[in-house]
């Protein structure tokens, strides 16, 4: 039987057609001897991937470098203070000790002993600091970051400290371990556990759809062995580069990896197993089902793919080098669950056979070159072909109103507000800023001339929000002077009172000096944020427009569904602004826009690509109306079943005790839902029928071409209804 007897050629399948030798390379999968070579090189890479992968956690570089913008100021002054000061990465916690009542002489020496038993962090702490109402006492214990595992030893030191802190205090003592080394492990406390729940989350929602929307009991294996092993690839490719190339590896780009790979991988699988289930209705010979729907697939998920993993490289225009150096890493991962689904998932499906979809097992019924209209899906794209003016201008008017909501964004999350609970380093901050100026934990670091001391010392002293000034301490040419603020660390006041500091020491004092520290660096971070979403969306948007220009061949589709994109956009922040006011959380991180648009951008746009290349397949066939209502029709089913997928996976992260990961998971969670049930099915399809063939401007879908003569009556003969 020849290859595509009863089918026609892709027209919109550029991608594939440009070489043959890549054409039959992506066919090998479906090949009936090439399948099982396949099958046994994925096995044998996957054993090796496995060792190297694991590895992947010990090479991360949690410096603090790797979190803070390239060139800011608080950055450099980091690294006087190592050069010059022998700092280091250096993370004070703050162990406080409060008793209503007034401090007793137990008390005290309950804390004098902690002092000289924690001096094993690094040497023994300063002195310890009463109130001045005599109800606290203040220990300050320097901990250092240094090394590839310097963070996971922080962690490790504020455990045994916050245990030693609490031992055999004197009853009515309260103890508190925060500081800028008690906010990090409790983020840590956050983070270590994103991977576990996320994978979990997704594993139901996956298994849970598939079995619903094919209604077989163990297909939902498939993908997920063949993410899973796309998980454990990507890991080992990242390590190798690691190792080998230089590339830097965060704890926070470990946790996207994962959940990328795991998401775009469903998602892709999802599209192909529908084509492959759809092809096994007109095909005897599973094979031929296989290569006609990797021929009609690839084009579209390859799109997807190539959409996503550029727009994750444009991360490396940022400043922020977590940011930076999040972008290689996630696009590593796109790239293995691209080559993974589009080979050794189609591989493991021709092998086991039609039966994984047991009990109902797709047969051969028809040999028309299109599907049935029929079904729910089908009805929607019949409903919005009746009115599409109105529906689209309704469509578009809701988004814009949902748009609004923007407007009352509110960035930046101080340490209290970073968590949804209250974490010891939360409620310590509160009962040091109730004894103690409250920038007591976390004072700012002045680097200057040695030579300019006294004008350094002056332009600081009594500017409003500083609390204390500190003696000047000089190595060689260079000084360090500490001052303590009233604001809370991190706090938009204290920002500003940074910011005041920094105009003043330069202006009349050493316009060379650096002003650091973690309320500097959270200033240098909302700012360089700011930059880069000025950089990095138009980047993003640009390369969805190429890609969509690309795969198109249009310049009036790509623009009108890049304005879909926008619009989509800023209706998943406006209603997320208000769902964050509602859960108590009215602020937000300064890089929840950049990484919401980033995520919704380049995985949302998937669902439009899908849509649109099939409408570009079926109007070749059938005309531009119909065709666009066959598209919806007959990718409704999958493109739901991925968006919810992805939603309920970024949902998950709801669960975590950060505000920064809820509120990452609810844009990400809206943004994909209304992609989805809005965008793709009212706004995008309405637009297309009412604009008509123009869409497709200056290119034009060609008539099908079916060989053989049954080309004229499989193109008029309708279809047998229900098979879907």
């Amino acid at each position: 039987m020849p290859l595509l007897k009863s089918s026609a050629p892709v027209k919109g399948s550029a991608l594939l057609k440009s070489s043959a030798p890549l054409k039959k390379l992506a066919l090998l999968p479906a090949g009936a001897r090439s399948k099982w070579l396949v099958l046994v090189l994925w096995l044998l890479l996957a054993g090796v991937a496995a060792p190297l992968g694991a590895q992947l956690i010990g090479a991360q570089s949690n410096d603090i470098t790797q979190w803070l913008p390239r060139g800011a100021e608080s950055t450099k002054a980091l690294e006087t203070g190592r050069d010059h000061f022998g700092i280091g990465d250096v993370l004070p916690a703050s162990i406080v000790y409060s008793r209503p009542g007034g401090i007793t002489a137990d008390d005290t020496g309950k804390a004098e002993r902690d002092r000289a038993a924690f001096a094993r962090y690094g040497g023994t702490p300063p002195p310890l600091s009463p109130s001045g109402d005599g109800r606290a006492l203040l220990l300050t214990v320097p901990l250092t970051m240094q090394g590839a595992d310097g963070f996971t030893r922080l962690v490790d030191d504020v455990k045994a400290i916050r245990h030693d802190a609490h031992a055999d205090a004197p009853a009515g003592l309260d103890v508190q371990v925060t500081g800028p080394a008690g906010a990090a492990a409790d983020q840590s406390a956050v983070f270590g556990g994103v991977d576990g729940p996320l994978l979990l989350t997704t594993v139901a929602v996956v298994a849970i759809l598939l079995i619903v929307t094919y209604r077989s009991p163990v297909l939902w294996l498939v993908p997920l062995l063949t993410v899973g092993i796309s998980s454990s690839l990507a890991n080992a490719v990242v390590y190798l580069l690691v190792k080998h190339a230089g590339l830097v590896v965060t704890g926070q780009s470990t946790s996207v990896l994962t959940v990328l790979v795991f998401g775009a991988g469903t998602d892709y699988a999802l599209l192909l197993i529908a084509r492959y289930r759809e092809e096994l209705r007109r095909h005897e010979d599973r094979h031929e089902a296989m290569r006609s729907a990797l021929r009609r697939t690839l084009p579209a998920v390859v799109a997807s793919a190539t959409t996503v993993t550029l727009g994750l490289l444009c991360l490396l225009a940022a400043r922020m080098n977590s940011t930076r150096g999040l972008g290689p890493v996630a696009a590593i991962g796109i790239v293995v669950a691209l080559v993974s689904i589009t080979v050794l998932l189609p591989a493991l499906l021709v092998i086991l056979g039609r039966g994984l979809f047991w009990p109902f097992v797709p047969r051969r019924v028809w040999t028309g070159p299109g599907e049935p209209e029929s079904g729910p899906w089908g009805r929607v794209g019949a409903a919005v072909a009746r009115r599409p003016r109105p529906v689209w201008l309704a469509s578009a008017v809701a988004l814009a109103a949902c748009a609004i909501g923007a407007l009352g964004l509110h960035s930046g999350l101080s340490p209290s507000e970073a968590f949804t609970g209250k974490p010891e380093s939360v409620t310590g901050q509160t009962v040091l800023a109730a004894h103690y100026p409250a920038g007591s934990s976390a004072p700012l670091d002045i680097y200057a001339d040695a030579a300019r001391a006294e004008q350094v010392t002056a332009a600081v002293h009594g500017l409003p929000g500083v609390a204390a000034v500190s003696p000047a301490q000089t190595s060689g040419d260079r000084l360090r002077i500490q001052a303590l603020l009233s604001d809370p660390p991190g706090s938009k006041a204290a920002e500003a009172t940074v910011g005041h500091i920094r105009t003043a020491v330069h202006d009349t004092a050493d316009p060379g000096a650096l002003i650091g520290g973690s309320t500097a660096q959270s200033l240098d971070v909302a700012d360089t944020t700011t930059h880069d979403e000025r950089l990095v969306m138009p980047l993003v948007l640009a390369v969805v427009l190429l890609v969509l220009m690309v795969l198109l061949r249009s310049l009036v589709a790509p623009v009108l569904l890049l304005a879909s994109v926008v619009l989509s956009f800023g209706a998943a922040l406006g209603a997320s602004v208000l769902l964050f006011r509602a859960l108590g959380h009215p602020h937000s991180d300064e890089s929840l826009p950049l990484m919401g648009f980033l995520f919704l951008v380049a995985l949302g746009v998937d669902y439009t690509i899908f849509m649109m290349t099939r409408a570009r397949e079926e109007t070749a066939r059938i005309g531009h109306s119909r065709g666009v209502v066959r598209a919806l029709a007959v990718t409704g089913g999958v493109i739901t079943s991925a968006g919810l997928v992805l939603a309920a996976t970024f949902a998950a992260l709801g669960v975590l005790p950060s505000v920064g990961m809820l509120q990452l998971g609810v844009l990400v969670a809206v943004g994909v839902l209304l992609d989805t049930l809005v965008v793709r099915t009212l706004l995008v399809p309405a637009l297309a029928l009412d604009i008509g063939p123009r869409l497709w401007w200056p290119g034009r879908p060609g008539p099908a071409r079916i060989p053989g003569p049954r080309n004229t009556a499989a193109a008029s003969t309708p279809e047998p209804d229900g098979v879907r």
